[in-house]
This record gives structure tokens, sequence and C-alpha cells, in this order.
């Protein structure tokens, strides 16, 4: 009889939400909607001014990214033929 029972719970879990799933769930949506109202910054960060001085990277910064590897490959290769 107690296997019954348990089943029966388990069968009921899995068709409807308990009331303490509903509650958390409210709870959750609603200090989601609070975090969302309260932190209108992308960033978090109130005072931009860390940011006075300062550029966007240029349309080449992908150049010079290129340029470092080449020559990281360049010592790296000049490194293996000096050992032999």
């Amino acid at each position: 009889m107690g296997y019954t029972r348990v089943m029966a719970i388990f069968v009921r879990q899995d068709e409807e939400r308990t009331q303490l799933q509903e509650r958390i769930a409210a709870e959750l949506r609603e200090r989601s909607k609070q975090n969302a109202s309260s932190n209108d910054l992308p960033d978090g960060v109130s005072d931009s001014q860390y940011m006075k001085g300062t550029k966007q990277t240029s349309s080449l910064g992908w150049l010079w990214i290129l340029v470092g590897l080449v020559a990281a490959g360049v010592v790296f290769w000049l490194a293996i033929i000096s050992s032999h």
C-alpha cells in the first residue's frame, strides 16, 4: 500500500505544480523584475569617468593581432632553427 501512495505522489507532482513550487516561481519572477528595473546600466557602472581619454579600436585592429601572431611565429621558428 505504501508503494501505491508513493507512486501516486510522483504522478501528481509530474502533472501539476505544488503550492511551494508556485510560490518559489512567483518569488523568482518578482526578483527578476526588481533586478531588471534597478539595473538599467548595461555594464553596471554608474560612473563612466574611467572611460575619458580612451578611444575605440580602429578598423585595423585585426591587423595588429595578425602582426603579433606572425612575429611570435617568426620568433618560435628562429628558436627551433637555432637549436638544431
